[in-house]
């Protein structure tokens, strides 16, 4: 354990996911001692492995890492200029992974860890924190993520007097690279779009045709699924949903989604195009094991071998690790929490990360770097700086702090839900900002989109830069 040492006194963090990670990194940097409480070593949960800080649970992938149309890269970008640690550690442990930044989840986890421990700010507490934070830790984040014990959880709705909404998360399969058929499947990115340390050819590749894919649909819809009856009534988010799930919302759902054949051409027979594909994604650095892109399940163990062992080149597929399903809860953080994501009714008590209704890794991340600047510059008696609404991170803490609110006035409106960062949270460009291109006589629909979103990531980074008292990363490669 570290010995603290600082003028300050220690702020607090409940959990060592990625939120809690970032929030303690951060609050850390800026020269005010931190006390990170992670109860795994203690106690496990049903989706954890390790007791790693920031392990990652579901999928290794921090999606796409193009700043300059992307709502998810942009983001990206303005952590690195914030000095994330997550951000950081996912840079230096990537696989390939086409256009998206993707890591391998041992190292990343291991990495993240060692500095956090390392740290001579940071001293990590193994122990379960089974109730709301003591009034003595005056300040406080609570960063439990979508595994929040149910003790924490039952003391988070005794304090806010409000129902924990709850959701369903699944996690995709891992196999063996050696036990997939490279004479059926093929090495390729869609569009052969090169990534970050990728080459074009990150994914591997598994053809179906038209009727191998009606039977592969009809095997998930029939297939055995895992029910929990206590959970019976909670919704699924749609950025995460089980595969038999999306083959139930229609036949064509799959091969529109996750399955899309659209930007790969079979190498091994490229006359023939494929009815529809699935990706299969390096999940470790060695790249002896890959995971099945947008797989996520609850079908049971028994079911998932025997349904995606159908897939051509998975026939002798070995799985490393088989999907499965855990309830993901967070607050109604609209009501509850302040701009500064800071619960209303308790001063000096913040929250971060997934609980408070975000969705993703990086999004996650985020909100706990967000949390970790505000609380230390509360500590340092300093006016809280918020990110500007035009930014990603102000965007995201926007939709967190002021998203929808259903009322007695509004029924059948739709309550506040996790969301992904995306362009749809962005503040409107000012009229006259998109101009059409001279010697261009047709300008709309997808070019127009296009620009759009290049000039929100530009003026996002330009804004966040300006935030930070830095030069804006695209400006300066403009």
């Amino acid at each position: 354990m570290n010995t603290i040492s600082s003028s300050y006194s220690p702020i607090h963090v409940v959990g060592g996911g990625l939120a809690g990670s970032e929030a303690a990194w951060q609050i850390a940097s800026s020269g005010v001692p931190v006390i990170l409480h992670e109860m795994r070593g203690v106690r496990g949960t049903d989706a954890h492995k390790t007791d790693g800080l920031a392990e990652l649970v579901c999928s290794n992938s921090f999606r796409s890492d193009d700043a300059t149309s992307n709502a998810v890269g942009v983001i990206h970008a303005e952590m690195r200029m914030a000095g994330s640690l997550i951000m950081a550690t996912a840079d230096r442990h990537q696989v390939p992974a086409g256009g998206a930044l993707a890591v391998d989840r041992d190292g990343f986890s291991e990495a993240v860890t060692r500095a956090i421990h390392d740290h001579p700010l940071i001293t990590v507490v193994r122990e379960e924190v089974t109730g709301l934070p003591p009034k003595d830790w005056d300040l406080a984040i609570v960063a439990t993520g979508p595994l929040t014990a149910p003790s924490l959880a039952n003391a988070i709705q005794a304090e806010t007097g409000k129902d924990s909404l709850a959701f369903f998360d699944a996690i995709a399969p891992i196999m063996y690279r050696e036990s997939i058929d490279m004479d059926i499947c093929w090495y390729q990115s869609r569009y052969d779009k090169v990534g970050p340390g990728g080459t074009g050819k990150d994914y591997i590749n598994c053809p179906m045709d038209e009727a191998q894919y009606n039977a592969f649909v009809d095997a998930l819809i029939s297939g055995d699924t895992v029910g929990f009856k206590e959970w019976e009534g909670t919704p699924y988010f749609d950025g995460c949903l089980p595969i038999e799930v999306m083959a139930e919302r229609g036949r064509e759902t799959l091969r529109h989604g996750p399955m899309k054949p659209m930007g790969l051409t079979n190498a091994h027979n490229p006359t023939i195009k494929a009815y529809a594909v699935v990706q299969l994604r390096q999940d470790n650095a060695l790249g002896t094991l890959y995971n099945m892109v947008g797989f996520q399940t609850k079908l049971k163990y028994g079911a998932q071998a025997e349904i995606f062992r159908m897939i051509p080149g998975l026939e002798n597929a070995e799985f490393a690790r088989l999907g499965g399903l855990h309830r993901n809860t967070y607050i109604n953080s609209p009501t509850l929490l302040d701009p500064s994501l800071t619960l209303k009714s308790r001063p000096g008590l913040r929250f971060a990360g997934q609980i408070t209704g975000c969705e993703g890794y990086v999004e996650s991340a985020s909100v706990g770097l967000m949390a970790g600047r505000f609380a230390a510059a509360e500590r340092k008696g300093e006016a809280i700086s918020l990110p500007p609404a035009t930014t990603a991170l102000g965007s995201l803490l926007g939709h967190i702090t002021g998203g929808h609110i259903v009322t007695d006035e509004e029924p059948g409106k739709r309550s506040f839900q996790p969301m992904n960062i995306n362009f749809g949270l962005f503040p409107e460009l000012q009229p006259g900002s998109i101009v059409k291109p001279e010697g261009v006589k047709r300008f709309r629909g997808k070019d127009k989109t296009i620009m759009k979103r290049q000039l929100i990531a530009r003026r996002a980074l330009a804004d966040c830069a300006a935030w930070l008292g830095q030069n804006s990363p695209l400006a300066e490669s403009a």
